[in-house]
């Protein structure tokens, strides 16, 4: 397999790219395990599994990674396919309707190259069923017609990866979860893992960026690449405008005060769910739904972009009852507890 290209060999990201937010984070994206930054337990062990399978001149097991969005998933499985030096074919759960969806897009994989299912724990329940012998025995069970004179022909499949990414791995059925051979979890990013992402990606885009402006974006970050990098073109568009075009420690502050995110990494949003549960609810508990009802938000999307990084920060707490706001986020949001505040039970 070709080397990876370096660095510096790949130089800034074309201007005419940086509008294209696909593009974008491709171009921004690790070639190789050694460029990759965080995860290093995750990133230690698969490169043990890709090595071996490259030895044995086997496909790689099945993989699952879960965790919230934005964490690298998606790079990863990208990294094992330039790794193995074989090709990445990329869909999503909720893209696979129908059986014959999937039966399309199996019988088209080569010998050990990568399906990649993005959100696997929405793959409809007659698809996830289609699935399971295709990754088991690697065949296909394709039913003629229906009732007693029904046939099922076994179609042979070459053995391929399946790399699944869920940000809900509770949601994932047990006999889908069982059949993944490596299962890993990823976590959230450390805030000096984060100023070396926003380094490596000003690099890449060729802006003009000291250590102490990464290091104000990366402990904004929330924990997250995805969210440093969006945070690094909006801090530059700031600066570029209002400054000498040089993300410092003083521009890149300036800039996030008026994204509105403040110290801890909170936006707008953050704080707006902390203030209902805190003003309208008295601190809590108050059930999922009427929080989202409350900040005009989706259920399903509080739960999975903005619970996540509270819950991390201490800000909030998970109960039987519902959700509640602790001290911190009542020091956080400069309010004064009145009693047992948090909706805690005397």
């Amino acid at each position: 397999m070709p080397a990876a290209p370096t660095r510096e060999s790949r130089g800034p990201v074309e201007p005419a790219l940086q509008g294209d937010e696909r593009t974008f984070d491709a171009a921004l994206r690790p070639r190789n395990f050694g460029e990759y930054v965080g995860q290093k337990s995750v990133v230690d062990k698969l490169r043990v599994y890709v090595e071996a399978a490259r030895r044995r001149g086997e496909p790689l097991d099945h993989c699952l990674f879960c965790g919230p969005p934005g964490l690298g998933k998606t790079s990863l499985a990208h990294l094992i396919s330039q790794e193995l030096g074989v090709p990445l074919h990329v869909t999503s759960g909720p893209a696979i309707e129908r059986k014959g969806d999937l039966a399309g897009i199996l019988t088209n994989l080569g010998r050990g190259q990568i399906l990649f299912i993005d959100e696997i724990h929405r793959l409809p329940a007659p698809v996830e069923e289609t699935l399971y012998p295709a990754m088991e025995h690697f065949q296909l069970d394709v039913v003629f017609e229906s009732g007693p004179s029904a046939r099922t022909l076994k179609l042979p499949l070459e053995r391929f990866t399946l790399v699944g990414a869920t940000t809900r791995s509770g949601l994932l059925t047990s006999p889908l979860r069982d059949r993944f051979q490596i299962v890993e979890r990823l976590d959230f990013y450390a805030s000096d893992e984060l100023s070396a992402i926003a380094l490596r990606s000003a690099e890449l885009l060729g802006i003009p960026i000291d250590p102490a402006g990464a290091r104000e974006i990366g402990r904004r970050a929330r924990g997250t690449p995805r969210i440093a990098n969006r945070l690094l073109r909006r801090v530059r568009d700031f600066a570029q405008v209002q400054g000498n075009g040089e993300v410092t420690e003083a521009a890149a502050a300036a800039a996030l005060v008026r994204l509105e995110v403040d110290e801890l990494g909170c936006d707008a949003m953050d704080r707006r769910i902390l203030a209902t549960i805190v003003d309208k609810f008295e601190g809590g508990p108050v059930g999922l739904e009427t929080i989202a009802a409350s900040v005009g938000e989706e259920g399903e999307t509080l739960e999975d972009v903005y619970e996540p990084f509270l819950l991390q920060q201490g800000l909030l707490q998970r109960t039987p009852r519902g959700r509640t706001a602790t001290a911190r986020a009542y020091a956080h949001l400069g309010r004064t507890p009145a009693g047992p505040a948090q909706g805690e039970l005397l």
